[in-house]
């Protein structure tokens, strides 16, 4: 069985990005440190725009060959002209509005999205499925989800997306790892309790 990672950035306080979703002042904390982690560790997770740039171009997945994200999430890469952010891995977007996906290698998730991504953890394979993004779409998700991997930036937003949108629920995960880094992140690893 495939496993299901939000792997997501967020605030101290738990949120993913402020009221309108931009979470653009955590990218103050991409510094040479972070980044060479995050292409070595995760390569898969760099847009691909950034991988040639990155001299991750060639580089293969390590952990996921498979993304799932939101419907606002995917916008933000359209409204850039990108209709295909993670083209090395097989992409979906969680969509009833989209309709039809503006490029071939992205698979819209229009109906019930659990059954489906069910399917998705039931084929073989080493890789496993990375969930993007974001609050809603995690939030749908929860009872899914195998591993967190947060990549949590020292701010606090007060409020804005949370990392779940969902109503009151407890959901217990143990910790696996922490990472630091100099300039303040955390990079912390959960998986779920069963």
């Amino acid at each position: 069985m495939r496993k299901l990672t939000y792997f997501v950035a967020c605030s101290i306080d738990g949120f993913i990005g402020d009221p309108h979703g931009d979470a653009s002042s955590m990218f103050a904390f991409l510094d040479e440190e972070f980044v060479g982690y995050l292409t070595s560790a995760y390569p898969e997770t760099t847009a691909a725009h950034a991988r040639k740039p990155l001299g991750i171009a060639d580089t293969g997945n390590r952990h996921f060959d498979t993304v799932i994200q939101g419907r606002a999430s995917y916008q933000i890469a359209l409204d850039a002209g990108v209709t295909s952010p993670y083209g090395h891995l097989r992409e979906y977007v969680a969509s009833r509005t989209l309709g039809t996906a503006p490029d071939p290698n992205v698979t819209v998730i229009d109906g019930d999205l659990v059954a489906r991504i069910r399917e998705l953890k039931a084929e073989d394979g080493d890789l496993g499925i990375w969930l993007c993004g974001g609050s809603q779409l995690a939030g749908e998700l929860l009872d899914e989800i195998d591993e967190l991997v947060i990549k949590t930036y020292p701010q606090v937003y007060g409020s804005g997306m949370p990392m779940f949108g969902t109503g009151f629920t407890v959901t217990d995960f143990a910790l696996e790892s922490v990472r630091t880094f100099g300039n303040g992140v955390l990079v912390r690893t959960y998986t779920r309790k069963r």
